[in-house]
C-alpha cells in the first residue's frame, strides 16, 4: 500500500510529461515488490517561484524532487536505506533530476490512521 506524495519543481516553462506518474508507480511498484494496483503515485508540480533555499541564489537554486512515503508499516532502517535509495534513483531518472536532488521523508505509519472507502486500515 505504499502511497507517494511528490513535488517536483520545476521552472515556469516546464510542465510535467502525462507519462511520469505511470512511469513512477510501475518503478516504485518494482522497487516495493507491490502487485499491481497495490503503489500509488500522486504527482504535482511547484513553481520554481514558490520554492527557496535559505541564503540561496533564486537562479542558482536547484530543482529538487520531494517524495513523501506512507506505508502501513514503517519498515526497519537498513531496509528504509535501501529503499530510500532506489527510490532517488528511479523518480530522478523519470522526472529528470539527479539522484542527490531526490528527498525522500517517510511519513508515520498509515496502519490505524488511514481509511480506504470509509473504512479504517486496522492492524
Amino acid at each position: 500500500m505504499p502511497i507517494l506524495s511528490i513535488e517536483i519543481v520545476q521552472e515556469n516553462h516546464e510542465t510535467i510529461d502525462s507519462s511520469w506518474a505511470q512511469q513512477i508507480a510501475d518503478a516504485a511498484g518494482a522497487v516495493f515488490g507491490t502487485e499491481p494496483g497495490r503503489t500509488w503515485v500522486r504527482l504535482h508540480r511547484l513553481d520554481s517561484t514558490h520554492y527557496a533555499e535559505q541564503g540561496g541564489n533564486p537562479q542558482q537554486t536547484p530543482r529538487p524532487v520531494f517524495v513523501s512515503v506512507l506505508q502501513a508499516r514503517t519498515p526497519e532502517l537498513e531496509r528504509k536505506r535501501v529503499l530510500a535509495s532506489a527510490l532517488a534513483s528511479c523518480i530522478g531518472e523519470v522526472c529528470r533530476r539527479p539522484t542527490e536532488l531526490v528527498h525522500i521523508l517517510w511519513l508515520p505509519e498509515g496502519m490505524n490512521r488511514i481509511a480506504f472507502g470509509g473504512t479504517l486500515r486496522e492492524g
